[in-house]
Parts: C-alpha cells; sequence; structure tokens
C-alpha cells in the first residue's frame, strides 16, 4: 500500500517549520547573505523549538522523531525560507550521524545530549581535504597513537562551522597503505591545544552559513574519542560505514533543495500572474506558463524522490540502487534549473537584489557540489545499477 497522506504529527511539524520560517527566516535572510554573518538568534531560537534536536532518539535528550520523511518536510520547509539559515540550524546533523553511527554507546550518551541541552551547541564533521573531496581515501590528515593519546596533524578544507563548532568529528588515517581500512573518526572538542580554523570561506550562495579551513597541528586527545574506540588501537573501525551512511543522508539534503526550487518557483508564479506585457498577464504566454509547468512536475518529482528514500530508510531496505543518491542528484539539479528559470521570468528584476530570486540561485548551486557532486551521484548510481557496489 501507498499513501501519501502526512500524518497529523508530520503536518504539525511542517507547520511549525513554515511559521518559523515565515517569522524568523524570511526577515533576515537578505541580511545574512549580505554580511555573512552566522544567525545565532535564529539558530537559539530553533533550538528552542526543538527544530534542531527532534531528530535525536528521547534517551539521549532528543525528541525522539526517527521518521525520515517528518526531517525531510523540515528541512523542505526552513530552506524554502533561507538555505542558507536552514544549513545553519540542521548543520550538526552529520556530525551527530557520524556519531550514532560509528560511536558505542558510551561515547553517544557522552556526545549526543550535548547537542540536546538548554543551550545551543553545534557540530562540525571534517571530511574533505585539498586533495581528498570526492576521493576520500586520498586523506592525508594522520591520527598517531602514543600511549593513551591520539595525535593529528593535518588540513581540512570547506568545513560547515569549522573551528566554531562545540565538537568537530575529524576523519584521519592511521595507516595510509590500509585505504578504507585504516580511516578512522575522532572526536575533538572546542578548544582542544592543536585544533585550529583557518581562513574563513567566502562564498556565492548559503553565505549565512560559516564555512572554513580547519588545521590539525599536535592536536592531543584522548584514545578513547576515536568514534567505535578499539582499546587494541588497530585500524579505525567502522570509517568506511560511515561513509557509506553518506548514501542515506543525502535525501535529506535534496528535501533542503527542493525547498530552494519551491520557493523560487511559489515567486515567480506570482510575479508571472501580476506582470503585465502587451495586455495581458504573462503567464497567459506559453514562454512563461509552460517553464512554469516544468518547474512544478520538477518539484514534485524531486520531493517523491526523496520521500521514497525516506520510506525505503523507515522500511530498512537497502538502497540497493543507490536511491538516496538519485533523490539528491534530481532534487539538487532541480533546484539549479528552477531557480535559474525564475530567474529568466523575472526578466532584468530576476538579476537584482531587490529581488529574491538570484539569491535562491545562488544558493542552488551548493546542492549539485556538497556531501557529493552530482557527477559522484551519477557514478555511485552507476555502480549501484551494474551490480558493483557504491564504493
Amino acid at each position: 500500500m501507498v499513501d501519501f497522506t502526512l500524518t497529523d504529527e508530520q503536518r504539525d511539524f511542517q507547520k511549525l517549520a513554515h511559521d518559523f520560517a515565515v517569522k524568523e527566516i524570511r526577515p533576515v535572510a537578505e541580511h545574512h547573505d549580505e554580511t555573512e554573518e552566522m544567525p545565532w538568534e535564529v539558530m537559539r531560537k530553533a533550538h528552542r523549538l526543538g527544530l534542531t534536536t527532534f531528530y535525536f532518539p528521547e534517551e539521549y535528550g532528543g525528541g525522539g522523531v526517527q521518521d525520515p520523511i517528518t526531517h525531510f518536510i523540515i528541512n523542505e520547509e526552513l530552506a524554502w525560507g533561507c538555505g542558507g539559515i536552514q544549513t545553519c540550524i540542521s548543520s550538526t546533523g552529520l556530525a551527530a550521524a557520524a556519531i550514532m553511527g560509528m560511536g558505542t554507546e558510551a561515547q553517544k550518551e557522552q556526545w549526543i545530549p550535548m547537542f540536546c541541552g538548554d543551550e545551543l551547541r553545534i557540530g562540525a564533521m571534517a571530511l574533505t581535504e585539498p586533495e581528498a573531496g570526492s576521493d576520500a581515501q586520498a586523506i592525508k590528515t594522520v591520527a598517531r597513537r602514543e600511549n593513551d593519546s591520539w595525535v593529528l596533524n593535518g588540513k581540512k578544507c570547506f568545513i560547515t562551522n569549522g573551528g566554531i563548532a562545540d565538537l568537530h568529528v575529524v576523519f584521519a588515517t592511521t595507516d595510509p597503505s590500509l585505504g578504507w581500512a585504516g580511516l578512522a573518526g575522532f572526536v575533538i572538542e572546542k578548544d582542544t591545544p592543536g585544533l585550529v580554523m583557518g581562513k574563513k570561506e567566502k562564498k556565492l550562495g548559503v553565505r549565512a552559513s560559516h564555512t572554513s579551513e580547519l588545521f590539525l597541528d599536535d592536536c592531543r586527545i584522548p584514545v578513547e574519542n576515536q568514534l567505535g574506540f578499539d582499546p587494541s588501537g588497530g585500524a579505525g573501525f567502522g570509517a568506511l560505514g560511515a561513509l557509506k551512511m553518506l548514501e542515506y543522508t543525502r535525501p535529506g539534503v535534496g528535501s533542503a533543495a527542493v525547498g530552494i526550487a519551491r520557493a523560487a518557483y511559489e515567486f515567480a508564479l506570482e510575479y508571472a500572474q501580476q506582470r503585465v506585457q502587451f495586455g495581458k498577464p504573462i503567464l497567459t504566454k506559453q514562454a512563461i506558463s509552460f517553464p512554469l509547468a516544468d518547474m512544478a512536475t520538477a518539484i514534485d518529482a524531486a520531493r517523491l524522490l526523496c520521500w521514497r528514500a525516506g520510506w525505503m530508510q523507515r522500511q530498512n531496505l537497502p538502497f540497493k540502487n543507490a536511491e538516496g543518491s538519485m533523490a539528491k542528484l534530481f532534487a539538487g539539479d532541480t533546484a539549479m534549473w528552477v531557480t535559474t528559470q525564475a530567474v529568466q521570468i523575472l526578466g532584468g528584476y530576476g538579476y537584482m537584489k531587490d529581488f529574491p530570486v538570484e539569491r535562491w540561485m545562488r544558493d542552488a548551486k551548493i546542492y549539485q557540489i556538497w556531501e557529493g557532486t552530482a557527477e559522484i551521484q551519477r557514478l555511485v548510481i552507476s555502480r549501484a545499477v551494474a551490480g558493483r557496489g557504491f564504493f
């Protein structure tokens, strides 16, 4: 049985997130895009409403909402408000996913409640390096075991919340000769000596979100801070599994792309209804109405791909054909295409900062790049359908 009816809980969360986007996000979105300042006050308000913690298990202090589709619905509404601010609100999720997927029970009990307390705490996941983006096996950050410590050295780049997070999950190799098997995840808390923020990046879009370089300079942490702590000091435990988890987080990224696309479509539709040329609203012209029809269709298709992936997760069904990558790929491409069409429909006004569609177009581009480029998604999908696995 297939049923697209939202539950009462999902409708309540949808309204909560949409109202928050209308009242708290949209009024300040332009300011934070212009200044590139983190929207701390908006994030704190979201935290007080549970929008940063609803998906954590109750035993760790979270809301206990484990349904992926509910998560996607919230992402879409917040990104409809602003993709950059939604990124700030949701950015701790990747670090938390690594801890939940790789950590021991003791580690989950130690660190997950940190994100669920009364005061806002944020996380960062540091995987990407200058020479290791799509090719995670090329990671050069090294973790060296010294008695009861790990000592990390290396450089990370393009790290969301890098250097300002209360907790960083850093991927490093314990033995470069082991490839995937040598990778491990390490939890590094804020103000640990040797954890140094580098340059804060100036970006095309999602400018409210903080992105920076991250340096590890003889950064010493307790041996217990290795996720899935192996007392024998062996190679990284579960790192490959955590990287495969990206396949399961990708539909959530796709749902945010859907929100940006929907915002641009709705604005362009309203403009086309009001803008009069040659004596009639431009919506009456096929040159305008047909692209809007395609935009609406693509947005629905992208949302349904995300929801299909969420349904599969809820049913514990494997992504045999890389359905998570399909959702993220199509949603990211849709967001870029729809926002570009919205700019075109507005014409000269679409190119001006007085209207938000140019910002949405800039924000949309990153969804074809982060958490696996569109090209990598196609590689993952092609390998999956050929029966060769994801990696």
